[in-house]
């Protein structure tokens, strides 16, 4: 296996700061939209359940799409590296647009205009963000022919990125803690405002610099048009099956995103209260115990998931891919079990912490390891065919995280819908009307949203590992590929620059 190293750490450094910006952004929609929907806008559960299906299945199109582009099109600055130049500006716009009640829209059912503008911007925010990301997480696979360092980016990009994740995550838990705007009848309004324009006005910045500072070393040619009996690149992608057992892991582990986006709903619902007494506690409490509740699920969520994302580059080193992936899922589905017994036996978060932290290391361990598996698996296509598809190797990636995103959203509604709980009867989502409601929830209603982060995370965990028991790009199968393909490149005279 090849061992030559071409990146220099200061190229991965800056690969992995861009990943920062990106995750700064993007986790504004995956940790908060649901909240913001159903909790601020007043949208109907079922127009936010098929928007977010429809959208997928506008995705299924717009991914493959943007990965035919860019593997056709080869411009003087590069094949990916074009892209966060054009998109970041959009990107940070409709972010910002994502998060706003316009002005001259009531909330919920009573406005058409509103749900029409909704739909607007989150779909085009979707179509701009892929245009972006395919590129962009497909660099890797330019910048090194080298499996193990390429494996290497791609872990310390998805850490960093992380991080961006987690100060997105605890910018509005934070502003629950400032007296001036935790008093706010309407604090719930602004702060995800807040939020938006904050991570929007660092984050693009910081991701735009992967366009100057990371360099494309294998340059392949670019992809033409297939000749007569020739398969097309969608069909070398759905004949890989390794490819789409990866897929297909990444689809049943769409838990893994819900111990950060249902944390909200969870604080808001969930029946838990810190240190207050639920019948006599002010509004001020209230909006401070919220705060609380998901400051504890998220730092344990944090915690776990950068915990495996740390040590994962000297796991790779002893495991295989696939191995990391199955422990990791089981261990995450046994704590969900622990952590829905003991949460809700004793009323008490923190009982919980070291089992919210253990079912979140496969958040690090899947974020990680499904994207080099997904360029090992282009590696295993290139092999046997001579063909690569970079981009849309890594358009199926986008699509699968984008389709586990819409599904723990739909499961998170849907959970609304079986307890029966309606955002749109509590008048304008105001503090005071919302604690209201809270305090007079039913048991059963409680234990349904408590399971979001529990118990329906912990069997899509378990489900996920299942396909991971047929992949075999391991051990002396993936060397054999890894060595082979190099002799291939040398006689099909592919460029790769130091």
């Amino acid at each position: 296996m090849e061992q030559k190293k071409y990146v220099p750490r200061k190229e991965s450094v800056i690969y992995a700061v861009a990943a920062l910006g990106q995750g700064l952004v993007y986790s504004c929609m995956s940790s908060y939209i649901t909240d913001f929907y159903m909790n601020v806008l007043m949208l109907s559960a079922w127009f936010v359940i098929l928007l977010m299906l429809l959208a997928r299945v506008w995705d299924a199109v717009n991914d493959p799409l943007m990965g035919l582009i860019v593997d056709r099109h080869m411009t003087r600055w590069g094949r990916m590296r074009p892209y966060p130049v054009f998109t970041a500006i959009p990107i940070a716009i409709l972010t910002i647009l994502m998060f706003t009640h316009p002005i001259g829209f009531e909330h919920g059912s009573q406005s058409t205009g509103l749900y029409i503008y909704v739909a607007a911007v989150y779909v085009l925010w979707g179509m701009i963000y892929t245009a972006s990301d395919v590129p962009f997480w497909s660099l890797p696979n330019v910048m090194t022919p080298n499996p193990a360092e390429r494996g290497n980016i791609i872990s310390y990009g998805r850490t960093v990125g992380g991080i961006g994740s987690a100060v997105t995550v605890a910018l509005p838990i934070i502003l629950g803690f400032i007296p001036m705007l935790a008093k706010r009848e309407d604090f719930n309004s602004i702060k995800y405002p807040i939020m938006a324009i904050t991570m929007a006005a660092i984050g693009m910045p910081l991701f735009v610099m992967s366009s100057f500072k990371v360099k494309e070393r294998v340059v392949h040619p670019n992809a033409t048009k297939r000749a007569p009996g020739e398969p097309s690149s969608l069909s070398r992608i759905f004949h890989c099956k390794p490819l789409m057992l990866v897929v297909l892991t990444g689809v049943l582990s769409f838990g893994r995103y819900m111990l950060q986006s249902a944390a909200p709903h969870v604080a808001r619902y969930g029946g838990f209260y810190m240190g207050i007494d639920k019948e006599t506690m002010t509004v001020e409490q209230y909006t401070g115990n919220l705060s609380k509740i998901q400051m504890i699920i998220q730092i344990c969520t944090a915690v776990g998931m950068f915990g495996a994302m740390i040590f994962l580059p000297k796991l790779f080193k002893k495991f295989e891919y696939r191995t990391l992936m199955i422990v990791s899922c089981f261990g995450g589905f046994v704590a969900s079990v622990v952590t829905l017994l003991v949460g809700w036996y004793t009323k008490n978060l923190l009982f919980c912490i070291p089992f919210f932290i253990i079912s979140a290391i496969p958040l690090g361990v899947i974020n990680n390891v499904s994207g080099a598996m997904v360029f090992d698996c282009i590696d295993f296509m290139e092999w046997k065919t001579g063909y690569r598809d970079n981009a849309l190797g890594s358009a199926c990636q986008s699509f699968v995280n984008k389709l586990g995103n819409a599904f723990a959203t739909v499961m998170i509604i849907a959970m609304y819908l079986i307890v029966k709980i309606d955002p749109q009867e509590i008048a304008g989502g105001k503090a005071q009307e919302m604690m209201e409601f809270a305090k007079n929830m039913g048991s059963a209603q409680n234990f349904g949203m408590y399971a979001l982060i529990s118990i329906v995370p912990g069997i899509s965990l378990l489900l996920c590992a299942i396909p991971m028991l047929f992949y075999d790009i391991v051990g002396d199968k993936k060397k054999k590929i890894t060595e082979e393909l190099a002799i291939q490149r040398k006689e099909r005279g592919i460029v790769i620059s130091d």
